[in-house]
């Protein structure tokens, strides 16, 4: 009986951020490049782990529309601004950040508090504009880890004190998976795929780290109904 053929090349290409990459995967059986580009794609978007902003307090603002006096943002841009905010999170907790500022000036990410169980990956956000040299602004914002993305609508139930803001998380590191499949030769057949498949990431993981992950946890879902089929057989 003829055997599956296996990919025998992996190939990774660096984009022109580092956040960015392709990877091509070649000779794939005939229509396993659509079946592992499919698969890999999915889990990419919706299961890798991530860290995000959920709540926001804002010192005197008690609800999302309001606005804030000498501030050119009004709370529901800069919780806008705060859902774009890239973290790593090195607890299991959620964490408090902290932002204070004042005096007429653009306030960015790099503002925040150090905090040693949170890194900030995009510093250079602007999170809010202070218009004024009598304006002042704090800010108490909880990030956490997480998968995927979830609003607040099924954050619903979440204990928060009183004055948070919810915002909706979008914890998974990656933002754009595309992939594509092209006719590749082996030999004399000509029927066999390529799978070129591009990823950009949010810059808390790599390309490949987000790729290698993605891969284990296929793996251990696969692995499952082997053991399944090995338990029978015995």
């Amino acid at each position: 009986m003829e055997k599956l053929l296996l990919p025998l090349k992996i190939s990774f290409e660096k984009g022109s951020e580092p956040n960015v990459a392709s990877f091509t995967v070649e000779p794939c059986y005939f229509g396993y490049g659509t079946t592992i580009g499919n698969a890999l794609r999915r889990v990419l978007l919706s299961s890798l782990p991530g860290a995000a902003v959920t709540a926001v307090k804002i010192a005197g603002v008690d609800q999302e529309f309001a606005a804030i006096d000498n501030v050119k943002e009004d709370a529901l841009t800069i919780c806008l601004n705060l859902k774009d905010l890239r973290v790593k999170v090195y607890s299991d907790e959620p964490v408090k950040i902290h932002l204070k500022a004042k005096g007429k000036k653009v306030i960015t990410a790099e503002s925040f508090e150090k905090n040693s169980d949170v890194e900030i990956v995009n510093p250079e956000l602007e999170i809010a504009t202070l218009t004024s040299d009598k304006a002042t602004i704090d800010l108490e914002v909880t990030v956490k880890q997480g998968r995927g993305y979830v609003p607040t609508e099924e954050r619903a139930g979440e204990d928060l004190e009183i004055g948070n803001i919810m915002i909706d998380a979008i914890f998974s590191p990656v933002r754009k998976v595309g992939y594509k499949v092209v006719p590749t030769r082996v030999g004399d057949i000509t029927n066999y795929d390529k799978l070129i498949m591009d990823i950009e990431t949010d810059g808390t993981m790599s390309p490949q780290e987000a790729v290698s992950q993605a891969s284990k946890i296929l793996i251990e879902h696969f692995s499952l109904l082997t053991e399944q089929g090995s338990d029978k057989d015995a």
